[in-house]
């Protein structure tokens, strides 16, 4: 996963911030494991207590608590936590297209911007491998050239399916049917 969920405009971060805005805890427990919901709740009542004592400790109770959301959503994901990361990061282009998707509830065009890199990289490995292909009988190092562009291309494409039926950020995984 891309530094999204660790970084200061990330999701976690946006609810940690919205649970502080209201008052309300709740709104940034989904993003951690219930094994560290208690933690969380701990944390945001020191954080609560922490802001009523002017804006410098406002502004350090926030960031205890911004970290420690994040350090428990990731360690939920069996991943380490590195620190915040800064807001406005490079994450690639298919996270703000999946974030649209859901904020308007139209996938499409995510599933087209999908499909679209998907039909890209096939037709790119299928080229590398059918350019090579006239030579493979010359030589065995022109064979190998080939049988690596051949099973590069199927081994892609099964980790490929293997990755579209994979479970999503630490669910299960589904059945297509």
């Amino acid at each position: 996963m891309p530094p999204h969920c660790d970084s200061l405009d990330g999701p976690v971060v946006r609810a940690a911030m919205q649970a502080l805005a209201l008052e309300d805890a709740e709104m940034v427990l989904p993003y951690v494991h219930s094994d560290s919901e208690q933690e969380l709740r701990q944390a945001f009542d020191l954080t609560m207590k922490a802001r009523t004592q002017g804006a410098e400790a406002r502004e350090v109770a926030d960031r205890f608590f911004f970290e420690t959301a994040v350090r428990l959503h990731r360690a939920g994901e069996g991943a380490p936590y590195t620190g915040l990361k800064p807001a406005g990061l490079d994450v690639g282009p298919v996270i703000p297209i999946a974030e649209r998707a859901i904020d308007t509830g139209d996938p499409t065009p995510l599933v087209e911007f999908l499909t679209g890199a998907v039909r890209h990289e096939v037709l790119h490995r299928f080229a590398a491998m059918d350019a090579v292909k006239p030579d493979a009988r010359s030589s065995v190092e022109a064979e190998r050239a080939y049988v690596e562009a051949m099973l590069g291309l199927q081994v892609w494409a099964h980790k490929l399916y293997g990755a579209v039926h994979a479970a999503a950020h630490g669910g299960a995984g589904h059945e297509h049917r």
